[in-house]
């Protein structure tokens, strides 16, 4: 069994920034809607308007991505980024100047 396909330059994380307009009840619901899609995707609060997913490769990205697109709002701006395992390793997380693990990656499971 080869363990190649699992590495840190094939594995991808999807990053969904978002700012979207809360003025009426009307836009608050469409932003609930929307952060709710996420949620049932799998996606994870990074921060109030930052979510993230872990995929397994980029062929599975690129299906959450698709989803996200699907449900995008009629209004506001969201920005999607995918990047690799080894690059989200990099990245330095602080809360409130003091430095915080980064979000573990889900255990692999492989059949076959």
């Amino acid at each position: 069994m080869s363990f190649s396909r699992y590495n840190a330059y094939r594995i991808m994380w999807v990053l969904v920034f978002f700012d979207l307009p809360t003025e009426t009840k009307k836009q608050r619901s469409v932003a609930t809607r929307f952060r709710k899609s996420l949620l049932d995707d799998g996606f994870n609060m990074f921060q109030f308007s930052i979510y993230l997913r872990h995929c397994p490769s980029k062929e599975n990205a690129e299906v959450h991505i698709k989803r996200v697109k699907k449900n995008l709002p009629a209004e506001g701006k969201v920005g999607i980024l995918c990047i690799t395992d080894k690059q989200f390793g990099q990245m330095e997380v602080f809360f409130a100047k003091k430095e915080t693990d980064l979000p573990t990656m889900p255990q692999q499971l492989e059949l076959f």
